[in-house]
């Protein structure tokens, strides 16, 4: 069985793999205060409790957060006894990176790139729904040609909170109307809708510069919101599209 790794700014996630299948996930916060030991505490805890301890026979990481992903490497090989692999713009990848600087390219994106590659049709964009809100774009010949970085709705929502002397903090979800009958209501129309015409807008330019029509797949932790609120123009949800890629990368990856 294969353990992937995937650190996000705010939450990791964790999945274990048996094949291809996708047996268990399982989400810890991203803390840079943790130790090695005490992430590897808690994953072999919650590995062991789930009788999967002596399964496990590799590893992987993708990290945006630099300091976290050798903390992980760590805590996993003390505890797990495994050498895990790290996802870099030099790993063996399905998709050539085709950017001014590959070396900025952080490795959630080329895991979700590598994943559109290898289960959707090309060209495809990748919108994933995280702290921030990034779209990957592979063009029709497997090439990671760009993307788009914007604050993701829980800055949104914090930002409104933090610099407006009335506004509160809330919990995102869709509201029923885009025309808001009260405070709340006008913060989730903004916040959601407004979020959603964004990405309406960034689709229909990329597939412009594309010259062809994208596939389009939507993953992170906000995607549900956004896939029932959107007007048809996205065409796949796939919660799990990082832990696929990582999965596939460390095939690729492990000699």
């Amino acid at each position: 069985m294969l353990l992937v790794i995937d650190i996000g700014n705010t939450n990791t996630s964790v999945g274990v793999f048996d094949n291809d299948s996708l047996l268990k996930t399982f989400n810890f916060s991203s803390d840079i205060k943790k130790t090695d030991d005490e992430y590897g505490i808690n994953l072999f805890s919650i590995l062991n409790h789930n009788g999967l301890v002596s399964k496990i026979k590799g590893a992987i990481v993708s990290s945006v957060v630099p300091q976290l992903c050798e903390v992980y490497k760590n805590a996993v090989y003390k505890y797990l006894s495994i050498k895990a692999l790290s996802v870099s713009y030099k790993s063996k990848l399905p998709v050539k990176l085709a950017l001014n600087n590959n070396r900025e390219l952080g490795a959630d994106r080329i895991a979700n790139a590598s994943a559109v590659c290898l289960k959707y049709k090309l060209p495809a964009i990748v919108i994933d729904f995280g702290t921030a809100t990034t779209f990957d774009i592979v063009d029709e010949n497997a090439n990671f040609i760009g993307g788009i970085i914007a604050p993701g709705l829980k800055i949104q929502a914090n930002s409104l909170a933090q610099f407006t002397s009335k506004l509160p903090k809330l919990k995102i979800e869709a509201p029923k109307n885009a025309i808001g009958k009260d405070t709340i209501s006008a913060m989730l129309s903004g916040i959601v809708l407004g979020h959603g015409a964004m990405i309406e807008g960034m689709i229909k330019k990329c597939e412009k510069e594309l010259k062809k029509k994208a596939t389009v797949v939507v993953t992170g932790g906000y995607s549900p919101v956004l896939f029932e609120n959107m007007d048809n123009v996205l065409n796949y949800i796939d919660k799990d599209l990082t832990l696929f890629g990582l999965k596939e990368l460390y095939y690729m990856n492990k000699e």
